[in-house]
């Protein structure tokens, strides 16, 4: 019988939903949860140390994180601009700067955090079907899982 971590690291789409988003939510991993996937502020690793999950997808595959992004930051936007105009006596010249403010930096601080997830979401909704190396084992160059000839 496979132990608890293990078993969590073996079919990626059998993981709950809300496994996934947390593993996001932590910048780790989405197969195992435990590598993770930034060196920098906006610098990503080429792979998972852990479990050698390749993070270099097709050129523009990360543009899709931008809608994680774009639509946060438009809601919180909206969200706290109506609720502040209508509940404070706050104008709408000092909250329209305010807010502006926040837009332009959220999304620098949350870029991270959209690729994780954009990420995440692809590994839950459409695993890529390898299975994880053991840890340890088959690591080339930068943590990429090397493959027989």
């Amino acid at each position: 019988m496979l132990n608890r971590m293990h078993r969590d690291q073996v079919e990626p789409s059998q993981l709950p939903f809300w496994r996934t988003v947390l593993r996001s939510s932590r910048l780790r991993c989405p197969r195992c949860g435990e590598g993770k996937l930034f060196d920098g502020w906006f610098a990503m690793r080429p792979a998972c140390d852990r479990c050698g999950l390749d993070f270099r997808q097709e050129p523009g595959f990360y543009l899709g994180s931008i809608y994680f992004n774009y639509g946060l930051t438009a809601l919180v936007v909206t969200i706290t601009y109506f609720t502040l105009y209508f509940a404070t006596s706050l104008s709408g010249q000092v909250l329209l700067v305010g807010l502006t403010v926040f837009i332009v930096f959220f999304p620098l601080w949350f870029f991270r955090y959209a690729r994780s997830l954009w990420l995440g979401f692809d590994q839950y909704w459409d695993p890529d079907g390898i299975p994880p190396l053991p840890p340890g084992e088959g690591r080339g160059e930068g943590g990429l899982p090397t493959r027989p000839a």
